[in-house]
């Protein structure tokens, strides 16, 4: 993307005079969307199941049904328990760098999780393609110890959301879109990762449920094929090629006094992407679930559908 130095010098200053920054996933809005969406997509032997494990959890942190669950890694890592910000945070996203792509590198080089060791105490420099990987597979094992499957689930539904969120896949040497200003009309001023992150799930709606009520109407059987197959790196790239297309690919040339101003048609654009993104994490999460947790045997009794 195009930087004169001025906008990057304003950009400084906006941010520590107190400009303020955006968080680090879809807000809890998109992340309930997704939860609703993988509810509907569950076999019946993976939402019993689900249901169960969150109705064993004791930690008070959310509540135990599958959209507020979905919120627990981000309350999690901000509360800092046990240090939990320094050591989990970078589980949420892949930098995947725009000018350079390389998901080995944007992943650390794919530390192994040491034998006996737990995945929620894996290392801390690990990213969310990984992460997926082993708490599924820790939600599969049947010897996996009974705390550890809920803390697995937990991340897992959170995990597969941040892995859809286009600016959590990608990066323009920004911070996933943190360190750009933008504005539109009709929104608050912020930056473009918290635009991604919230403003845009906003035009979808006020309520997660009825949101994603409305994306479960637009989900074809088709969609739920196609999107029910791949693996995490495979969905890292996807979103990734988002954000290189749209989400920083469709940015105006920026004013150095205000960073972007985003035209009507580049917020229509990425309501429509978020959309299908929010989408395609609640098919694929339920998904993921269902080969866990359902016994399913293929990946079209798999889709829920």
């Amino acid at each position: 993307m195009r930087n004169s130095g001025r906008a990057l010098v304003v950009v400084g200053i906006l941010f520590n005079i107190g400009w303020p920054c955006a968080g680090l996933a879809w807000g809890d809005e998109g992340h309930e969307v997704i939860g609703y969406v993988a509810q509907r997509f569950l076999v019946p032997a993976a939402r019993e199941k689900v249901a169960a494990l969150l109705a064993a959890d004791t930690d008070p942190l959310v509540a135990h049904n599958i959209a507020a669950a979905s919120t627990w890694a981000d309350k999690y890592r901000d509360l800092d328990r046990d240090g939990a910000r320094e050591r989990t945070r970078r589980w949420h996203f892949v930098d995947i760098e725009l000018a350079e792509p390389d998901i080995d590198w944007a992943c650390f080089g794919h530390p192994a999780l040491p034998r006996g060791t737990l995945a929620s105490n894996g290392p801390a420099l690990d990213c969310v393609v990984d992460k997926i990987d082993e708490f599924a597979a820790e939600l599969a094992a049947p010897d996996t110890d009974p705390t550890e499957r809920i803390v697995a689930l937990k991340f897992l539904l959170h995990f597969v959301g941040d892995l859809h969120q286009p600016l959590h896949a990608s990066d323009d040497h920004d911070r996933g879109g943190n360190d750009k200003l933008v504005s539109a009309p009709g929104l608050k001023a912020g930056t473009l990762h918290h635009y991604w992150d919230t403003d845009f799930v906003d035009r979808l709606g006020t309520n997660p449920k009825a949101i994603a009520a409305v994306l479960i109407g637009q989900i074809s059987s088709s969609d739920v094929q196609n999107w029910s197959r791949g693996g995490t790196e495979e969905w890292a790239m996807e979103s990734y090629r988002v954000a290189k297309d749209d989400a920083y690919g469709r940015l105006p040339s920026p004013n150095y006094r205000t960073g972007y101003r985003l035209t009507d048609d580049y917020v229509a654009m990425a309501t429509r992407d978020v959309a299908i993104q929010l989408s395609k994490a609640g098919v694929r999460l339920a998904w993921l679930l269902n080969k866990a947790l359902g016994g399913c045997p293929d990946a079209a009794t798999c889709s829920g559908r």
